[in-house]
């Protein structure tokens, strides 16, 4: 299938925030943990925009999974493969950067659409942005004009909608952790298990 049938097949969305997309976020995390394993999980979190309250958003719920550095990539794969998650080549990044994804179908999108964003404990930037937003109400707005206007040029251009946010969230990104500095780093009293 070509970029241009599955941009079609899978256009840009953009929907108000659903309360339930916490819910979803916080029942989907505990099969992913389950199904890993408590132990070999650093820490998980709700991420990108469904994670921030009244901000527009794709229906996506994004989810940020921190594990250690000797972790199984194929025994992660297969934990992932039942509870119905598949694995999404990732060539420009070595493991564990991995994404699983869950709702696409040949047909289009189906029930709730996750992806889930494998990273070693420590990179946090989605946490910065994140955070940002919920704090910065007017940087929030700003992010969800630039989105509705992306929508309207980039409806069938998945690519090119996430490559023309890039500054904005870089720009962001940089200013939290200046002012955040370490602050997401995984409390050893929580056992490395607590969510942001």
């Amino acid at each position: 299938m070509t970029n241009e049938e599955l941009w079609t097949l899978f256009p840009i969305v953009l929907a108000p925030h659903d309360p339930l997309w916490t819910n979803r976020y916080a029942a989907a995390a505990d099969r992913m943990v389950d199904a890993l394993g408590r132990d070999r999980v650093v820490r998980i979190s709700h991420i990108g925009s469904t994670a921030v309250p009244g901000l527009v958003a794709k229906p996506t719920i994004d989810v940020l999974l921190e594990v250690f550095p000797d972790t199984d990539i194929a025994a992660m794969d297969a934990a992932f493969d039942s509870i119905g998650f598949r694995a999404s080549p990732q060539p420009n990044h070595p493991a564990p950067h991995r994404m699983y994804l869950k709702g696409y179908t040949p047909e289009g999108f189906r029930g709730q659409v996750f992806h889930v964003h494998v990273r070693y404990a420590g990179d946090w930037d989605e946490y910065y942005f994140r955070v940002w937003l919920l704090e910065h109400p007017e940087t929030a707005e700003a992010y969800a004009g630039l989105k509705r206007e992306l929508k309207r040029s980039c409806e069938h251009d998945r690519d090119g909608y996430t490559d023309k946010k890039t500054a904005f969230v870089r720009e962001v990104t940089m200013r939290a952790r200046a002012a955040y500095g370490s602050r997401y780093r995984p409390s050893a009293s929580s056992g490395g298990m607590s969510g942001i």
